[in-house]
């Protein structure tokens, strides 16, 4: 059950209305590492979360991310309030025009919008529910969280170094700070997954996990603790890098008897002659004469 306090989480204070500024912020409440996508998506994972702690962890974070929508919502709005009245009062039109565009696309949020908040990003795509990746398998899910929360972090970080209202800076300081805590969260709660790695409960195949296959070679090869050491087998040659199950490493199927009449007939009707050499429409296009 969810209730509503009026009072936002933080403070929202905008110098001075700002129709751009408000566009590029949309980002993180429509876009894909915005503060809606984080609630819906740690919602989910909390509603079919089984462990009582994680199940406490993501509902919290959650609502703390509805909070945040509110705050970067009202942002927005402050910041579209001139513009909002301009629309509405209809000022000259080549006035509004140039107050409400300045080469963005701001003026499509005042057009349509009326100057207030879309459930769009930055860029005016709408929101969709296929940025929410939950799989319900909490060592899959917890660490898409800590890079949600990174991504979330860096988005912020950069709104902030285009802003030059302070008061925005400083609430959008804030939004980027909890990204940092949550990320702490989320990584505490899946390290206290005793066994997190890998993820869900098949190991892989024991001749393929420790395996490191040098397949882009040449110049700007790297070694590190990423393919060298006692637990990687380092591959280069290019030879064990085919068929490495040990097979041919062609591709086949068992067809039944009748669909594979029906196959060998698809294979005589579209076989490529390689001894034919047709004029084409582009070599006509290019003065070739037909023989």
């Amino acid at each position: 059950m969810f209730m509503h306090n009026k009072r936002l989480m933080y403070t929202v204070r905008v110098a001075a209305p700002d129709p751009k500024l408000a566009d590029l912020i949309l980002e993180q409440f429509g876009g894909p590492d915005g503060e809606l996508a984080a609630a819906m998506r740690y919602f989910t994972q909390g509603l079919a979360e089984i462990d009582p702690g994680r199940k406490d962890l993501l509902l919290d974070i959650a609502t703390e991310e509805i909070s945040h929508l509110e705050v970067v919502g009202s942002i927005v709005t402050m910041l579209n309030q001139g513009v909002k009245g301009q629309m509405a009062e209809g000022l000259e039109a080549a006035q509004l025009l140039a107050n409400i565009s300045g080469g963005t696309d701001s003026h499509t949020t005042a057009l349509l919008y009326g100057g207030g908040v879309a459930l769009t990003n930055s860029a005016g795509v709408p929101w969709s529910a296929a940025y929410v990746d939950s799989r319900t398998e909490p060592t899959a899910d917890l660490r898409s969280n800590i890079a949600a929360e990174a991504r979330a972090k860096i988005i912020y970080e950069r709104l902030i170094n285009l802003c030059d209202d302070p008061d925005v800076k400083d609430a959008l300081g804030f939004l980027m700070t909890r990204e940092i805590a949550h990320q702490k969260s989320f990584e505490k709660a899946l390290y206290a997954i005793e066994t997190n790695f890998p993820p869900g409960k098949l190991p892989g195949q024991a001749e393929f996990t420790n395996t490191y296959f040098n397949m882009s070679q040449g110049e700007g090869d790297m070694r590190g603790p990423w393919n060298q050491g006692e637990q990687w087998d380092f591959v280069e040659e290019r030879e064990r890098q085919a068929a490495v199950d040990g097979g041919d490493g062609s591709a086949s199927v068992k067809l039944s008897r009748a669909d594979a009449a029906i196959a060998k007939k698809v294979a005589a009707r579209t076989m490529s002659d390689p001894s034919s050499d047709p004029i084409t429409g582009a070599e006509l296009g290019q003065g070739a004469q037909p023989s």
